[in-house]
C-alpha cells in the first residue's frame, strides 16, 4: 500500500535558466523511464534522432502544464531553496551531452566523449571517472539507447567476455560484448578490458489506484510459470563508458513509478473540484473525494464507484419530486402524478439534464492505463488513432467501438444511461454531505425546479381532507398499532380508504397518499441500508433494496400488524383475496420461497398500498419530517433484511449458483398449458451434474412465475444433494458445501440408483 499526501508550499518563482533546467529534468526522466528518448534505428534505416533536441517545443504541447521536481530533504524551508537543484542540474547536463552527441551528421559517440580516462583504478563512464563504490544504487543513463538503469555492482566480466547466452547458442551472431556493441551500434569500445556494470532495468508503471487490478496482478500463477522469476532476475551487463551517471539514488527513481497513478488521482480530484465549483453550493463543505466517487463508473475498476451513490440519489430524487408534485398539484390523481414524475426522473430526462450541463466531460468511464498517461514534456509511445468518424458530440449506435476508451483526439464513447446514473450519483453525494437541502441545490443547478415550499403544506392541510367525518373507533385503533397520534385525523382516514368506497361528496381514496408513501418508504429504507452496510458492494446493496422496498414485503407488514382489518372498502372480492393471503402466511408449511415463486400466493396490491399511504399520511401530518416517519416505521418494518438473511428470487439464485459452480442450466418454456385454474405457462429447468440430471417443472401465469416455481424446487433438490447449504446452516455445513461443489465436478458424486427417483424430485443418473 502506498500512502501519499499533498501539501501546499506556496508560490515559487523560477528564472528562465531554472525553468529550462527543470523542464529538461522532467522530459529526460519521464521519457527515459516510460517512453523513449530516441526515434529511428539502424535496423529501420531511419537515422536515430534525440527527441530532446533544441527544437523540442512539440513535446510541451500539453493542456495541463506542471513540473514535478525533486525536493531536498535537508532543507526545511518552503521556498525555492527546497528544490534539489543538484539532481536537476545533473539531468540537464546529461541532456546537453546527448544533444552534442546526436547533433553530428555521423555520430561518433566515443569520439565526442573525449577526456582523460587513463587511471586503471577508476571506473571510466561516458563523461567522468570514479571509484566503483560510488556507483552502487546510482541511476545511470545509457547514451546509445536512452534507457535508464540503476547500477547495482561491478561484474566479474569485461567487454571481452563471452556475450550473454553465446556459449549456449550455436551460430550466435555475437561472441563478445565488444563485438555486440560494434556490430549493433557501430561503437568501438575504448576500455574493453574494464569490468562491466550490472544494471537493473527500469520497468513500466503500474496502476496502484485499484486493489482489484493489483490483486489480479498478484494472483496465483500456474505451475511452471517462471515469468515473474525471470523478471526478478533480469539484469543487464553494460560497459561503463556508455553510461552517464545522473548522480541520484534509486530511491528518487522509485518515486517516479508512483507519479502516473498519483498525478492521475490529483487530476481527477481537480476535475471533481471543478464540478463542485460549477454546482456552486456554498452551504455545505461537500468532499471532492465523494464527488469523484459520483463520477467514477465500474469500468474504472477502482475501489469505489458511483453505484452506491446512484442508488441513494435515485431514492432522493424520487422523494423530492413526489413531494413537489403531491403538494403543487392537489387535483392530480395518482395516475397523473406518476406520469408527471416519470417525465422528470426517467433516464431519458436525466440524460438530457446531464448533457445540458456537460456532465459527460467529468465522468470517468475507463480503467486508468498508466502506459498512456503522459507528463508534460513526455512523448506518447502508445497512440490510439481516432477512428470515431465524428466531428461533434453526435452518437451513432451502429459503430462498433470500445466504450470509455479515449482516442488521441480526445473522443470517447459513453452509454447514455451512464450519464443519467451519474446525475443521480451526484444528487446522492450531496445528500450524504448536506442532506435534502444540498440535494435540492443540485436539482436546481440541473434545472429541475421542484422546490417544496412550506406554504404548500399548510394549504394542503387546510383543504377538504379536514372536512371528512372521522370514524373514531377505527382511527384510535390504528393509531394504537402505529404508536402515533395524528394531528389531522382525516389524513389517516384517507390513507385507509380503498378507491372502491365513495363515502364523501369530494370522493377521496388512499391513491394519492400511496403515491407519496411509495417514495417515502423508498428513501427511508434505501438510506438505512446505505448507512448500515457501508462495506456492502453496490450489487448486494441493490438486492437488499429490492428485497426491502416491494409490495410483497409491505403486504406482509400489513398482515403482521393486522392493518388490513381497518381497510375501508366496498369491494366484494377483496375480503376473499385478503383472507386467502393471510391464511397462506399463517400456514406453517408455507415458506417465503414459495410465496416469491407463486404469483397466486403473493399479497394483494391493496395491502402494500395501504402501508405506503399510511407512511405518506404521517409525512404530511408532520410537515415532511422524515425522521418522525422513520421512527414510527422502523419498528414496524423490523427485522429489516441484512446481507446474511438476503434471499434472492429463486430463478436468479439458481442461475448465479450455476454460473459460479460451472454448471449449465437448461431452460424450456411452453405456453398455453391447460390447467383447472386456467391457462398457464410451463417452465422446465434442468441442471446436469457430473453423473446426475436434476429436472423440475413449474407453472405460472407468466414465464417469470413459471421459472421461479421450477427454480425453487431445483434449489431444494440441490440442498438434498448437499451442494447448497440453507441460510441458517452452520459454518461447518458451509465448508462442506464448498467441498461438495468440487467433488461434483472432479470426482464421482454419490447419486441414487440408476433410474430411481429421489423423494419429491425427478432425478436420473446419466443422460
Amino acid at each position: 500500500m502506498v500512502k501519499a499526501s499533498v501539501s501546499p508550499c506556496g508560490l515559487f518563482e523560477l528564472d528562465v535558466q531554472q525553468l529550462e533546467q527543470a523542464k529538461l529534468f522532467q522530459a529526460l526522466l519521464f521519457n527515459g523511464l516510460f517512453g523513449k528518448l530516441f526515434t529511428g534505428s539502424k535496423s529501420s534505416g531511419v537515422p536515430r534522432e534525440f527527441i530532446l533536441s533544441k527544437d523540442d517545443t512539440f513535446i510541451w504541447n500539453n493542456p495541463n502544464m506542471y513540473l514535478i521536481l525533486p525536493m531536498d530533504p535537508t532543507v526545511e524551508s518552503h521556498d525555492i531553496s527546497c528544490i534539489n537543484w543538484r539532481v536537476i542540474d545533473e539531468a540537464a547536463t546529461a541532456v546537453k551531452l546527448l544533444r552534442k552527441i546526436y547533433s553530428e551528421e555521423k555520430m561518433n559517440i566515443l569520439g565526442i566523449l573525449d577526456f582523460d580516462q587513463n587511471d586503471e583504478d577508476l571506473i571510466h563512464l561516458a563523461n567522468t571517472s570514479c571509484e566503483a563504490h560510488f556507483l552502487r544504487n546510482v541511476v545511470v543513463l545509457a547514451v546509445h539507447t536512452g534507457k535508464i538503469y540503476t547500477a547495482l555492482h561491478v561484474a566479474d566480466l569485461s567487454a571481452n567476455s563471452t556475450f550473454d547466452g553465446a556459449a549456449d547458442e550455436k551460430g550466435t551472431e555475437f561472441h563478445t560484448f565488444a563485438e555486440y556493441f560494434e556490430k549493433k551500434y557501430d561503437i568501438v569500445l575504448r576500455h574493453p578490458s574494464q569490468p562491466l556494470l550490472v544494471l537493473k532495468p527500469s520497468h513500466r508503471p503500474h496502476n496502484i489506484l485499484s486493489s482489484k487490478l493489483r490483486d489480479e496482478g498478484n494472483g496465483e500463477k500456474k505451475k511452471g510459470d517462471t515469468s515473474d522469476i525471470t523478471k526478478a532476475n533480469n539484469r543487464v551487463h553494460m560497459p561503463p563508458e556508455l553510461l552517464i551517471p545522473l548522480n541520484f539514488s534509486d530511491d528518487i527513481l522509485r518515486t517516479f513509478y508512483l507519479f502516473p497513478s498519483l498525478m492521475h488521482r490529483i487530476e481527477t480530484l481537480m476535475l471533481a473540484s471543478q464540478l463542485k465549483s460549477e454546482i456552486s453550493y456554498d452551504d455545505s463543505n461537500v468532499s471532492s473525494f465523494l464527488i469523484l466517487e459520483a463520477i467514477t463508473t465500474l469500468r474504472c475498476s477502482e475501489d469505489f464507484s458511483m453505484e452506491r451513490l446512484e442508488l441513494l440519489g435515485d431514492s432522493v430524487l424520487k422523494y423530492v419530486v413526489s413531494c413537489h408534485l403531491f403538494l403543487k398539484f392537489p387535483n392530480m390523481d395518482e395516475g397523473q402524478l406518476t406520469s408527471s414524475r416519470v417525465d422528470i426522473i426517467s433516464n431519458a430526462a436525466l440524460y438530457g439534464f446531464g448533457i445540458e450541463h456537460k456532465i459527460q466531460g467529468y465522468i470517468r468511464d475507463a480503467a486508468f492505463d498508466p502506459r498512456r498517461w503522459l507528463a508534460p514534456g513526455q512523448l506518447s509511445i502508445h497512440p490510439v488513432p481516432c477512428n470515431c468518424r465524428v466531428n461533434s458530440e453526435v452518437v451513432t449506435e451502429d459503430i462498433n467501438v470500445k466504450v470509455g476508451q479515449l482516442c488521441d483526439k480526445g473522443h470517447r464513447w459513453m452509454c447514455s444511461k451512464t450519464i443519467s446514473d451519474c446525475v443521480e450519483a451526484i444528487i446522492g453525494a450531496y445528500y450524504v454531505e448536506g442532506g435534502l437541502r444540498a440535494a435540492m441545490a443540485v436539482l436546481k443547478w440541473l434545472g429541475i425546479n421542484v422546490e417544496v415550499e412550506e406554504e404548500l403544506i399548510g394549504q394542503f392541510l387546510s383543504a377538504s381532507v379536514q372536512t371528512y367525518l372521522p370514524k373514531n373507533d377505527v382511527i384510535e385503533k390504528v393509531e394504537a398499532k402505529l404508536g402515533y397520534v395524528f394531528l389531522m385525523k382525516g389524513l389517516l382516514l384517507e390513507a385507509l380508504t380503498h378507491p372502491s368506497l365513495q363515502e364523501s361528496a369530494e370522493g377521496y381514496s388512499y391513491e394519492r397518499l400511496e403515491f407519496l408513501g411509495d417514495a417515502v418508504l423508498d428513501i427511508l429504507l434505501t438510506r438505512h441500508l446505505f448507512y448500515s452496510h457501508k462495506d456492502t458492494d453496490e450489487g448486494e446493496l441493490t438486492d437488499l433494496r429490492s428485497a426491502s422496498v416491494n409490495n410483497e414485503n409491505f403486504a406482509q407488514l400489513a398482515v403482521k400488524h393486522k392493518l388490513y382489518q381497518f381497510l375501508q372498502h366496498s369491494s366484494g372480492k377483496l375480503p376473499e383475496n385478503i383472507t386467502e393471503y393471510v391464511d397462506s402466511l399463517e400456514n406453517p408449511s408455507m415458506d417465503k420461497v414459495n410465496l416469491l415463486s407463486d404469483a397466486a400466493l403473493r399479497g394483494p396490491k391493496v395491502l402494500g398500498d395501504v402501508v405506503e399511504s399510511i407512511a405518506g399520511a404521517i409525512l404530511i401530518d408532520r410537515k415532511l419530517d422524515l425522521e418522525v416517519v422513520w421512527g414510527i416505521f422502523k419498528p414496524l418494518l423490523s427485522p429489516i433484511v441484512t446481507p446474511e438473511k438476503l434471499e434472492l428470487p429463486p430463478f436468479r439464485e439458481l442461475l448465479e449458483w450455476c454460473n459460479k459452480s460451472g454448471y449449465f442450466l437448461g431452460i424450456k418454456c411452453t405456453d398455453g398449458i391447460k390447467r383447472t385454474d386456467g391457462d398457464k405457462i410451463e417452465a422446465t429447468l434442468d441442471v446436469q451434474l457430473k453423473e446426475t440430471l436434476l429436472v423440475r417443472q413449474g407453472c405460472g401465469k407468466s414465464k417469470k412465475d413459471a421459472k421461479a416455481h421450477a427454480a425453487s424446487m431445483l434449489l431444494k433438490d440441490l440442498e438434498v444433494e448437499g451442494l447448497i447449504v440453507p441460510k441458517n446452516a452452520s459454518n461447518t455445513q458451509q465448508f462442506q458445501d464448498h467441498r461438495n461443489i468440487f467433488d461434483a465436478m472432479d470426482i464421482q458424486l454419490s447419486t441414487p440408483t440408476r433410474g430411481k427417483r429421489s423423494a419429491g424430485s425427478k432425478i436420473w443418473t446419466g443422460r
